[in-house]
């Protein structure tokens, strides 16, 4: 197989050929038709994330075919459609997991972070971890689905029943989700760099009523808000967005730091909350609804061995829409 390796955070990835590794109990082999980039392969290829290990693959939104399927998993997974998420594995019997909240659990595995991901020809993940896709659809489509998607949707769902949403940051995780307020008739109100004129449009066009400077006032008070940008300083400039009652949804895996704010920003029980992770619950909501809601995905593809400049594209702000690797 070949992959693309992180041998030293901070360091490029390096293009090498690895032995196609055989799916143990449990476990399916992937061949990798598509993996998307996410903003959480830059924390974790820079450093930014604690208790990561090397070498590693990156990679956790993967479109790809089964190939091969380890003793226990059920012989129907074999040629069809799966996708691997961020969730590669939990532990199954701790208070989170036997609550509903798998996405808490202290023992929990992660695709591209703790486990080889799918920057990569092939993969291995956990059976019970797998989400059907849709057999039809193009991979490099539905591969954002896969973390873009499912941390939008979890971000959505915690903000509550918000009429008026903010959301600060428009990149894929954003674009799914003023897809998805759309159609549930809530109202977007997308926030950017300033003077990001592209994002803008491309959030209007998407079907958000206003676009504007991260650093400007909403034109009216807010319902809530979810920060997909992951810069502490938005989080008073949100809170001061929602009106008495609203809530802010921090949706990143990594944040700068949040600056001191005045306690008046929070009063009126205004709450500030984060997203952790997902559950495979979310998953199946969201991809049971995501094709029937036609969900677009603006794209831009690269060859496996161009994963370098996909991340600097990332990095850079070069990109309005999302990369995604074609190995």
């Amino acid at each position: 197989m070949k992959a693309m390796v992180l041998r030293e955070p901070g360091s490029p990835l390096v293009l090498e050929t690895l032995p196609t590794p055989e799916p143990g109990a449990g476990q399916v082999l992937l061949r990798v038709l598509a993996c998307a980039v996410c903003r959480t392969d830059l924390h974790v290829v820079d450093g930014e994330l604690p208790n990561l290990a090397c070498p590693v693959i990156p990679g956790h939104e993967v479109a790809g075919i089964v190939q091969a399927v380890g003793p226990g998993v059920d012989a129907a997974w074999l040629g069809r459609r799966a996708g691997a998420a961020w969730l590669a594995r939990t532990c199954g019997h701790c208070e989170f997991c036997l609550s509903g909240s798998e996405n808490l659990c202290g023992d929990a595995l992660f695709n591209g972070y703790t486990r080889d991901g799918g920057f990569a020809s092939h993969m291995l993940a956990d059976a019970d971890y797998l989400f059907a896709l849709p057999q039809k659809a193009a991979a490099a489509q539905v591969a954002p689905w896969l973390c873009a998607g499912l941390i939008g949707w979890r971000a959505l769902r915690a903000a509550g029943s918000a009429r008026r949403l903010g959301i600060y940051g428009f990149g894929s995780a954003a674009q799914l989700v003023t897809q998805v307020c759309r159609r549930q008739q809530r109202e977007v109100y997308a926030f950017t760099r300033r003077g990001d004129g592209p994002a803008q449009r491309h959030a209007l066009a998407l079907g958000a009523i206003w676009a504007g400077n991260s650093d400007e006032p909403a034109p009216e008070p807010l319902d809530g808000a979810v920060i997909f940008a992951p810069v502490g300083g938005l989080v008073p400039n949100a809170l001061q967005a929602v009106r008495r009652g609203g809530r802010v949804v921090c949706a990143g895996i990594h944040m700068s730091d949040i600056p001191a704010f005045p306690y008046r920003l929070l009063w009126g029980e205004r709450s500030l909350s984060s997203v952790a992770n997902l559950t495979r619950e979310d998953g199946r909501e969201f991809l049971g609804s995501a094709q029937a809601w036609n969900l677009h995905t603006d794209i831009c593809t690269y060859r496996l061995e161009d994963a370098n400049l996909a991340l600097d594209d990332l990095r850079e702000g070069r990109l309005q829409a999302t990369a995604v690797l074609l190995p």
